[in-house]
């Protein structure tokens, strides 16, 4: 029996949404608007909707209203996804992690506010929104599978590429740790050159803020190369398996996107339009990681 088409466009909108949590996330700590509700939480300057609307105002508690919200969806979509499939194996499983991460980033959002935290645990607010959104987008796609368009269990895939799906995608959140880094110890300009830091020479960097640039910017450069090694296996040896060929393709194209959109936030001093397409490319990179690591979790392995 086909899954509710409701069901499926409802697993959307929440994909959707928490795509827009991670760029209203980017926006508010691009835009420095993080303190525009000053110390307060849930309301907003002291009172339950503000009466003084700043940009920076504006930014913040739209923010707030699209993460509360979309958490109400998710909290649908896990409950409804749960009764609907929950004999899929990893379908309770998700929608948990789906829960868990909204309501673990709400809450280092929410203590930031209040409290103030460290640069190294804001950079962790990010990457834990990340997780939800990689949680709620693979539950969406698993929703859409029970259908069985493809039947990924019949997939063969070799000990190689699982090693290096593996290993990419940890690895992956170590670059995007390194990033929200950059943004929260305001490292962004530290480099005016690129790809190197200063005239674009091979010293070595002679600040804290240089050496978390330049760090950010190695890791950047491992993942592209890791994956364009991956996508060239994949090129060799997986024609006759559609989604793990142009997944592998496609993850090798967002990481070559993501690596000129960095190097046009540098060059073009933090544009707020090259800084979101930044944030939302590394998005869709880790979910489309993670997708590949349920596939390899379910095939069959290849000789």
């Amino acid at each position: 029996m086909q899954q509710s088409k409701y069901l499926k466009w409802f697993a959307v909108a929440a994909t959707i949404g928490m795509l827009l949590i991670l760029l209203g996330g980017a926006l508010v700590t691009k835009t420095d608007s993080g303190m525009g509700c000053g110390r307060h939480w849930p309301g907003c300057n002291g009172e339950l909707i503000p009466n003084k609307i700043t940009p920076e105002v504006l930014i913040e508690f739209s923010h707030r209203i699209v993460t509360g919200s979309v958490g109400i969806l998710i909290l649908i979509l896990s409950v409804w996804s749960w009764r609907a499939m929950g004999h899929i194996r990893e379908t309770k499983f998700l929608a948990v992690m789906a829960m868990f991460f909204l309501i673990l980033q709400a809450l280092i959002g929410a203590a930031q506010v209040l409290w103030g935290q460290g640069d190294f645990i804001l950079a962790l607010h990010f990457g834990i929104s990340l997780l939800s959104f990689a949680s709620v987008l693979l539950l969406t796609l698993l929703i859409f599978e029970v259908d069985r368009k493809f039947d990924s269990e019949k997939m063969r895939i070799g000990a190689k590429l699982k090693r290096h799906t593996i290993g990419v995608t940890l690895y992956s959140y170590v670059v995007v740790y390194t990033g929200a880094l950059v943004r929260h110890t305001e490292s962004s300009l530290a480099c005016l050159e690129w790809p190197l830091c200063q005239n674009n020479d091979f010293s070595l960097p002679s600040t804290l803020f240089e050496w978390v640039q330049m760090g950010h910017r190695t890791a950047a450069a491992l993942i592209f190369l890791w994956i364009a090694y991956i996508a060239w296996h994949a090129y060799k040896q997986y024609k006759d398996q559609r989604v793990l060929y142009y997944g592998w393709i496609t993850a090798f194209v967002i990481v070559s996107l993501q690596v000129i959109a960095g190097m046009l936030v540098v060059l073009t001093k933090l544009n707020l339009y090259f800084a979101l397409v930044h944030s939302l490319l590394i998005s869709l990179l880790f979910g489309l990681l993670c997708y590949m690591i349920l596939l390899i979790s379910r095939s069959q392995s290849k000789k």
